[in-house]
């Protein structure tokens, strides 16, 4: 057992997908609203901040940064009075504020797409998985803030880590959303799908939400039976990713074909084909009409794994 967790059988691949480089310590359970205001007056704290539902960030002398001072923040006249602690990196607070959508950024301020912030590769990982953190939580609050037991308005607690109903006493936790993507095998292939929104020529793995009362396993079988009319024998978990649009947790896995003949489900999927190991290298590097998702997805690398460990 002394080589169990070594390192070497077991790499901590997840670390590999965007958002998930999370460096803050969170202490959740044992914050409060006095935590929250002490924070806020933290010199040393910085704030993630977005507008109309997109990170802002700054560049100056050639970098990009997500991170700001409490100054900023004030200047930017961000809605602190809702804003939420996330956690602590090397000791100084980490806090995350809306701004509201009719308040013009003065340069060097600007707003971007969270996917398109990280493809820039301009922002830090651990700023990257701080801003997709940020967001979850802060959607979160705006979409809970009245109980779902009662009706009656919710308040913010324990730093933002939840909301409590004064009314009926039931506390709320922030929502997380298991959704399984699964690469199916079959020897040296694999199967992928396309729905109608995709980008022209991309073929990406299949995946669902995982539903109450199902193991992680029996969502993968589930959903490829539903989407493709494939069966599956083994499932092997492979890695997990944050993905905060707004408040998803992938479980990437591989699962073993059962049986090969598609009977695809029409109204979830435009098109759903075998792709050889020849195309799947051509589509990594996009020297095909056809691709697969960039980089910054974990079906991208599942398809990556495979394509590597399949030869």
């Amino acid at each position: 057992m002394s080589n169990f967790f070594n390192g070497t059988a077991f790499p901590d691949v997840s670390a590999w997908n965007a958002f998930s480089a999370n460096e803050l310590e969170r202490n959740s359970e044992h914050l409060s609203a006095e935590d929250l205001a002490a924070a806020w007056q933290n010199p040393s704290a910085n704030a993630y901040l977005y507008q109309n539902g997109d990170p802002v960030l700054k560049t100056v002398d050639g970098g990009t940064t997500a991170e700001f001072s409490l100054d900023e923040v004030a200047n930017l006249r961000a809605d602190t009075e809702n804003g939420i602690y996330l956690g602590d990196r090397n000791g100084a607070p980490a806090l995350a504020a809306i701004i509201s959508g009719e308040t013009e950024l003065p340069e060097p301020y600007i707003t971007l797409d969270m996917r398109s912030v990280v493809t820039s590769g301009s922002v830090a990982a651990h700023q990257v998985a701080a801003l997709g953190h940020g967001w979850s939580m802060l959607a979160w609050h705006k979409n809970h803030r009245f109980c779902a037991n009662c009706g009656s308005k919710t308040e913010k607690a324990q730093a933002g880590y939840r909301r409590n109903c004064s009314s009926c006493g039931r506390v709320h936790f922030p929502r997380l959303d298991p959704v399984s993507i699964m690469l199916v095998v079959d020897g040296d292939r694999c199967l992928m799908g396309r729905q109608p929104h995709f980008a022209e020529g991309m073929y990406s793995c299949l995946a669902g939400f995982i539903e109450p009362g199902e193991t992680m396993e029996n969502a993968v079988r589930r959903e490829i039976k539903e989407e493709a009319g494939i069966d599956v024998s083994a499932v092997r978990y492979h890695a997990t990713q944050p993905w905060p649009f707004p408040h998803t947790l992938m479980f990437g896995c591989f699962a073993k074909a059962a049986s090969t003949n598609i009977t695809m489900d029409e109204t979830e999927l435009e098109d759903c084909r075998w792709f050889d190991r020849n195309e799947l290298g051509d589509m990594l590097t996009r020297e095909n009409t056809l691709k697969t998702p960039p980089p910054m997805a974990i079906a991208h690398q599942l398809i990556k794994t495979f394509y590597d460990f399949s030869g």
